[in-house]
C-alpha cells in the first residue's frame, strides 16, 4: 500500500496514524507540507527514521525546492519527482491519502 501524507507534521497526527497503520514492505510518500516531516531537525525526524526499518520513505522533491528545504532531506528518504509519484501510484494497487 502507498500512504500519501501532505499535511505538516506540527499541523495534524496524520503521519503519526500513517505510520501507525502501515504494513512492512509498504511506503510512504510526503508531499506539500508533509515533506516537513523528511527534513532533519524536526520533532517526525526519528519516528520517520525508525520507520524506515518497515517501509520506504519518498518525498516529492518540487516540493521541498518550494519550501527551501532540500539541503536538509533525512538520509533513507528518496526524493522522486512527479514523474515518480505517478510511478508509485501505479506500483501500488491500493493507495492511501492522510488528510
Amino acid at each position: 500500500m502507498l500512504h500519501i501524507v501532505n499535511k505538516s507534521p506540527l499541523d495534524r497526527n496524520a503521519l503519526d496514524t500513517c505510520l501507525a497503520t502501515a504494513q512492512p514492505g509498504g511506503a510512504v510518500l510526503l508531499i506539500e507540507d508533509g515533506v516537513y516531516a523528511a527534513t532533519t531537525g524536526t520533532t517526525a525526524a526519528a519516528r520517520l527514521t525508525q520507520a524506515m526499518g518497515q517501509v520506504k520513505i519518498y518525498a516529492l522533491k518540487p516540493d521541498l525546492d518550494a519550501r527551501g528545504m532540500s539541503d536538509h532531506v533525512l538520509q533513507g528518504v528518496e526524493l522522486v519527482d512527479y514523474g515518480g509519484f505517478v510511478d508509485l501510484v501505479a506500483e501500488h494497487p491500493v493507495c492511501q491519502s492522510w488528510l
